[in-house]
């Protein structure tokens, strides 16, 4: 494994935000590239969808990968729905679209990290009981809500989410047929690959035996950063994660869905661009750049209080994978992406958000714009939001590193008691990252700096990156980028993160808006 490799570059997304991707991987067998490409046609005769290996005018969706993953890392995959027809159709059509270029990838995919959970030997034991309840009674209240004539604009984009996961859960299978009415999803099917991350909590939740996070686990980093003289707005995001997860695809979604049910305008942000994974309808890392102008992304900064985990209830909650695609769609600014995630919060996947409204950027101006940046962060039972870009161009960089910003959500975290247990690790200001971030960030003159910065890990030579209780000191966990696999396995360590895992910084992307 070398933190190396090429990137993908394109003006993927509207607003002419220039989006560059970086792969960590091991060494590729050059020269090998594969393209697909699908349309979804509707026969009107019989009203049913087949699928057909070619572009076609008429098509209701389609799909195009071109698989460049053992030259670069990535597969990119655009998707488009026909606006000519209804969203319900158009949506269940783009998940059969994709399933079809990427079923290869998607088998593979599953294999690599799901095929173990809650699987044929695993369904039955309580912790999978407990599991396939607590989703099937929140999809059966999601499927109530659908039905009413209550915030038809929420539930319509819910709605259109899960009939897009069905398409693709049906296009695999090979059975592929548009419900009519109500339709269900399987607990344990393609519903597993959207769930990663609201699958950590759903785990302490529900009394998981071997649950799967460590103590201290980050997943991400990620910084907004002003160049010099304001001329640019950087954003940038590196995804930690386990190393099986690392078959990744980028993908633009073009679906014009409207913005309620009985028609309405297109919704703001029509076209995405974000890196993702097979079998996923979402980017799961988070990283969008969106046609409304907006770029979202967050890092986990997770949940160490057990007394909130009763907040859990599969009623009244919308997990959080569907509360981003929502906000995403429907949103034309920060605070009203911010009021459109915290309804329904589910207390899973708890993160910080970060909102940068590029409508809102005027490169080389001092004045600080109100709603550029909106960061937001939740936990079971609680959200906290507000306009940080004061904070932004007063300091001239905003980084997230997993340890909650605002103090009510530092409070009721856990995150006191940690650092009383285990020193300033566990700290907003003096966790390494967070040193690291203020000392590095005023190195980033332009992308490539920006690049530089996002893929840092000197761990052997910084002092930012020791670790005194531990032995070895310096630990591959303590930087912008984890190598946590380079930890030696025989050291001793405080706490579950700073030992050796496979587990690390994956890839990195940037999107700026480069004139």
């Amino acid at each position: 494994m070398t933190l190396d490799s090429g990137h993908v570059s394109a003006e993927m997304a509207a607003r002419g935000i220039l989006f560059v991707l970086l792969l960590a991987l091991s060494a590729p067998a050059p020269g090998w590239v594969q393209g697909s490409e699908v349309s979804v046609i509707l026969d009107a005769s019989t009203g049913r969808l087949s699928t057909v290996p070619e572009r076609r005018p008429d098509a209701v969706a389609w799909a195009v990968l071109k698989d460049s993953i053992q030259d670069n890392g990535w597969a990119v995959l655009e998707l488009q729905s026909n606006e000519k027809y209804n969203d319900s159709i158009q949506a269940y059509a783009a998940g059969v679209a994709e399933a079809a270029v990427t079923q290869r990838l998607i088998y593979m995919h599953w294999m690599n990290t799901m095929v173990g959970y809650c699987g044929p030997y695993k369904y039955q034991t309580p912790y999978c009981e407990r599991l396939r309840n607590y989703l099937e009674a929140n999809l059966a209240w999601m499927q109530e809500q659908m039905e009413k004539d209550q915030n038809q604009e929420y539930w319509h984009q819910v709605r259109l989410a899960l009939l897009q996961l069905k398409g693709l859960e049906d296009s695999y299978s090979g059975r592929i047929f548009f419900p009519l009415k109500k339709f269900t999803l399987s607990p344990f099917g393609f519903l597993l690959f959207q769930l990663g991350g609201d699958l950590e909590d759903l785990e302490a939740a529900l009394n998981k035996s071997d649950a799967t996070r460590e103590l201290g686990s980050g997943s991400c980093s990620a910084l907004i950063k002003l160049l010099p003289g304001n001329k640019d707005l950087l954003v940038s995001h590196v995804t930690w994660n386990t190393y099986q997860s690392m078959l990744r695809i980028v993908k633009k979604y073009t679906l014009p869905f409207r913005t309620n049910p009985d028609g309405g305008s297109v919704v703001p942000g029509f076209v995405q661009t974000f890196s993702s994974y097979p079998g996923t309808i979402f980017s799961g890392d988070d990283f969008y750049i969106l046609s409304s102008g907006l770029v979202s992304l967050e890092t986990t900064i997770g949940n160490s209080n057990p007394d909130l985990w009763k907040y859990i209830q599969p009623k009244n909650s919308v997990l959080e994978w569907l509360r981003n695609i929502v906000a995403n769609r429907l949103a034309t600014d920060g605070k009203q992406w911010a009021d459109l995630f915290t309804k329904f919060n589910s207390g899973t996947y708890n993160n910080q958000w970060m909102v940068v409204d590029y409508s809102k950027f005027n490169a080389g101006s001092t004045e600080v714009p109100s709603g550029l940046l909106t960061v937001l962060e939740q936990l079971p039972g609680m959200v906290v939001s507000a306009d940080k870009s004061d904070l932004l161009y007063e300091t001239g960089y905003w980084a997230s590193y997993n340890v909650p910003y605002f103090e009510e959500i530092f409070n009721a975290s856990g995150q006191v008691d940690l650092m009383k247990k285990f020193g300033d690790w566990f700290s907003y200001s003096k966790t390494p990252r967070a040193q690291i971030f203020r000392r590095n960030q005023t190195l980033v003159q332009d992308l490539k700096s920006m690049i530089n910065l996002m893929r840092y890990n000197d761990f052997l030579h910084d002092p930012l990156s020791r670790c005194d209780s531990c032995d070895p000191k310096q630990n591959g966990e303590n930087a912008i980028s984890a190598r946590s696999d380079l930890n030696p396995a025989n050291g001793t360590y405080p706490f579950g993160a700073m030992r050796q895992r496979q587990h690390g910084g994956t890839d990195m992307k940037v999107g700026c808006v480069c004139d």
